[in-house]
């Protein structure tokens, strides 16, 4: 039976494995595969809403599990993290590794591509080493049929000795005779016998050294050959989990250790180094996985993939591939920029209708002026301008990222970028990062996930922040327009977009700088390789982008800046309205920041700002503008035309201006994102590292710049 909270009992093993059923009758299946097979399409097509995600407890990898029902029985679904082994050399692998071996899933559905099976296959023959309690999925058959692929499923299920189906779960093809495979082998209607790998002699003569006593040592709890393999190979991490979740310490028993070093002294007897036994162990495993493929794809036109390797020309070329990705992230920032003023001023009028209902209610009750002020000026009218300014944003922006994404766009973007985050000695994947961080950096530093190195995954999370995310774009929007755009006439949003992408070629350049340079200093290494694939262009599916780009990324990040927003709210209101002779805690506040504020370009009033706006980017602006006019509570101006006199009017110049949008794109994250990365570092050290780098670099640049413009004569 799958462990669950009946099964295992607090403390039995680690929270790890604890799946949330609600009978004990309740059938777990763990749901593996490789990146970009649709294993998350499967998934979601079978449990529909009934699902939720998590971390794994103590792991920086998410955790999905659904519920579906088949045949009057209820199934947990656990979405294993998309892995192209086992073999542990990253916290998917070994997550997914770990689940399959000590989590006793009722069966294990393994979702291969099929347009690219003979791959897949890989993890498939790693996985049938493990349980022989398998069904495996051969999905995308609607592509393979398009690409002229054709796959002998009965063949292959005789070859591989489990049960296989053919599915196209975009479509929903298969997807029963899936649940019903499920259900026969969870049930034992079936009992699969899946086929073995045969190793070299010589390594299978030093496998049966170690097996039979293993074998005594575990018995039916894992299967000793594998373990056996693994074993000889050196594999600690397993070691560790055996220990953790069989409380059984292999690492201690002497015997078990003085066969393993008799088996390594035999093959090295035999020329095989440690080094060696790992390419031998991958070599049986390709060559197997190959010998099956050959006998069960077939392919009508050889030349199925060579539409996307013309677009590729194209799409990855030193020539157009940076251009075209620019000019990509341009439209897709004008798109946002124009389709949300109209969204965002309706959504503001909608919850400043409701502010005015409140203050009737609070003056029906006759509460005291300043518990209205407070929790309606205060809090409520903070939290409104957060969601006004940032929901219709990001409801433009994910879906069209995710739209890039779906179609397979964005590993091409990953590729354009390896060469650069290659020089400044981080990971390619990190560029996936960032291109999430623009649409909220919390949502980026989650992203690092796919990052294996810790290394390079800490650096792709300090730097993250040097994108600038939704939050502070309409703080680089309006003074772009204010300042820069208003010249351009007809042409002012087109102007607007260019600063803005401007910016962002700026902070891309920061970032690969200060990438390089914490590797150089307090995050030292050598870049790490990874291989990147290339996925199939796809036809995206409007209906689940839409869906998945909303709940599980706009309103996810949404939650957490109205939970930080809210009490942000109540400090600003208070600290504008309490006085010390006559003058507010905040201006005194902005009185103390000047001198050092006009060293960066900016003033007291905008320091100050930027400081309150730590909860959310978005109330930068109207704190500003709160300051300026010495109101009691966050407000914002009819018109840009309006803002630019009255900033004029407070000494602003050009360089105030410019410096304001280069401290808006560098410095510290917002109180969202410094949650997000304390609960993905699980460290406060790294959560310090992360406020500290952009904050100081953002001061270094301004006050460059400044001073570089006073010298020169420029104001």
């Amino acid at each position: 039976m799958g462990l669950t909270k009946q099964s295992t009992g607090a403390g039995t093993l680690k929270e790890m494995f604890r799946v949330e059923t609600e009978s004990p009758s309740d059938i777990v299946v763990s749901l593996a595969g490789n990146p970009n097979t649709g294993k998350s399409t499967v998934f979601n097509s079978l449990t529909g809403l009934n699902q939720h995600t998590g971390n794994w407890p103590g792991k920086t990898v998410t955790n999905a599990q659904g519920k579906f029902t088949h045949k009057n029985n209820k199934f947990i679904l656990v979405d294993l993290p998309g892995t192209y082994s086992l073999l542990a050399s990253s916290v998917e692998e070994e997550v997914a590794r770990d689940f399959i071996c000590f989590g006793n899933p009722h069966a294990t559905v393994i979702v291969t591509d099929a347009t690219c099976l003979e791959r897949n296959l890989n993890l498939v023959l790693q996985i049938m080493e493990i349980t022989n309690k398998v069904v495996v999925c051969v999905n995308l058959m609607d592509e393979a049929k398009r690409k002229r692929i054709k796959i002998d499923l009965e063949i292959l299920s005789e070859l591989l000795g489990v049960p296989v189906v053919g599915t196209s779960a975009r479509c929903g093809d298969g997807l029963e005779e899936l649940k019903d495979l499920i259900w026969k082998v969870s049930t034992g209607a079936i009992n699969p016998t899946p086929r073995q790998i045969v190793y070299d002699d010589v390594i299978e003569k030093a496998i049966k050294k170690v097996e039979a006593y293993i074998k005594d040592l575990i018995g039916e709890q894992m299967n000793s050959k594998w373990l056996a393999l693994r074993l000889i190979d050196g594999d600690v991490k397993l070691l560790d989990s055996i220990k953790d979740y069989l409380t059984i310490d292999l690492a201690g028993d002497d015997k078990l250790q003085e066969l393993i070093n008799c088996a390594r002294s035999e093959l090295e007897a035999d020329g095989i180094s440690l080094d060696d036994l790992r390419d031998r162990i991958v070599s049986s495993i390709v060559r197997t996985a190959e010998d099956i493929s050959s006998k069960v794809v077939s392919f009508s036109d050889r030349l199925h993939n060579e539409l996307d390797r013309k677009i590729d020309n194209i799409l990855t070329s030193k020539i157009f591939g940076i251009p075209i990705m620019i000019a990509l992230l341009g439209v897709i920032f004008w798109i946002t920029i124009e389709g949300a003023n109209i969204p965002s001023s309706l959504l503001a009028k909608g919850l400043f209708w409701i502010e005015g209902q409140l203050t009737v209610f609070f003056r029906w009750l006759g509460t005291p002026t300043w518990v209205h002020d407070a929790l309606v000026l205060g809090v409520y009218r903070t939290l409104a301008w957060v969601v006004s300014v940032m929901l219709p944003p990001m409801a433009i922006f994910f879906p069209l990222f995710t739209f890039l994404e779906d179609s397979g766009y964005l590993p091409r973007v990953a590729f354009n970028l390896d060469h650069f985050f290659k020089k400044a000695c981080a990971h390619g994947k990190q560029a996936l990062t960032m291109c999430m961080g623009f649409g909220c950096n919390a949502a980026g530093v989650i992203a690092c996930r796919i990052i294996d190195s810790p290394r390079e995954r800490l650096i792709a999370t300090i730097t993250n922040n040097f994108v600038p995310c939704n939050g502070r774009f309409p703080t680089l929007i309006a003074l772009s327009s204010i300042f820069i755009a208003s010249a351009a006439g007809a042409f002012s949003s087109i102007a607007a977009v260019l600063s803005v992408l401007l910016a962002i070629i700026l902070g891309i350049a920061i970032t690969l700088s200060i990438s390089k340079l914490l590797s150089k200093t307090i995050l030292k290494g050598l870049p790490s390789s990874f291989t990147l694939e290339l996925p199939p262009y796809r036809k995206p599916q409007v209906g689940k982008i839409l869906v998945r780009s909303i709940f599980d990324r706009t309103l996810f990040v949404l939650g957490r800046a109205v939970t930080v927003a809210a009490p942000a709210g109540l400090v600003i209101w208070l600290m504008a309205n309490i006085t010390i002779g006559d003058v507010s805690i905040l201006a005194h506040c902005a009185q103390f920041l000047d001198p050092f504020a006009r060293l960066i370009g900016l003033d007291g009033y905008i320091l100050i700002a930027f400081i309150l706006g730590l909860p959310a980017n978005e109330i930068v602006i109207p704190i500003l503008i709160m300051g300026y006019m010495a109101k009691g509570s966050i407000l914002e101006l009819d018109s840009l035309a309006e803002m630019r006199d009255l900033f004029v009017a407070n000494g602003w110049t050009w360089l105030t201006a410019v410096c304001m949008m280069l401290f808006s794109l560098n410095h510290w994250p917002c109180a969202t994102t410094l949650l997000t990365i304390k609960k993905e570092t699980q460290s406060i050290k790294w959560t310090f590292v992360s406020f500290l780098v952009p904050t100081i670099t953002g001061i270094v640049v301004c006050f460059i710049v400044a001073q570089g413009a006073r010298l020169l004569g420029l104001v």
